[in-house]
């Protein structure tokens, strides 16, 4: 990346949104992680389905897919993508929720956003269902793992 410029920065220092209508269309992959510290207390009523707003992993996970699904209305600049695959895992830990997202399409432009955001909603949407019994929680690490770039589509 060094020695790149800003691609969502103009000549005059405006934002504006990518020209990606050159090039080709190829199969493209991101996957994303986060994680959301809870007390173990929180984790036991989640793991037994006791949470009073619900099932707290399940909504979390449709809330990640719709938000991926949904990113160019949320992230200014991003080009709207129909995803071909938007998977949301969630894994309870000793000390938490580890969240990853996998994001697949085949476009012009890369998915990564979509992981991104899908990590990030599931994340808030714990934290939302979570508030009312934990007051200590912590949502970390959300990163991009991975992204790749193949082939056009045959």
């Amino acid at each position: 990346m060094a020695g790149r410029g800003l691609t969502h920065i103009g000549a005059s220092g405006e934002a504006r949104m990518v020209d990606v209508s050159a090039k080709p269309i190829v199969a493209r992959m991101a996957r994303a992680r986060g994680r959301i510290v809870l007390a173990r207390e929180t984790l036991a009523l989640i793991a037994s389905d006791r949470i009073a707003k619900g099932n707290v992993l399940a909504t979390a996970r449709v809330a990640g897919i719709m938000a991926g699904k949904s990113c160019s209305g949320l992230i200014p600049l991003c080009h709207p993508l129909c995803v071909d695959r938007l998977d949301v895992s969630l894994e309870l830990e000793d000390d938490g929720i580890a969240i990853e997202a996998v994001a697949a399409i085949a476009s012009k432009t890369g998915v990564e956003m979509e992981a991104l955001t899908a990590v990030s909603a599931a994340a808030l949407t714990i934290w939302d269902m979570c508030k009312a019994v934990d007051h200590a929680m912590r949502i970390e690490g959300i990163v991009l793992l991975e992204k790749t770039k193949g082939e056009a589509p045959s």
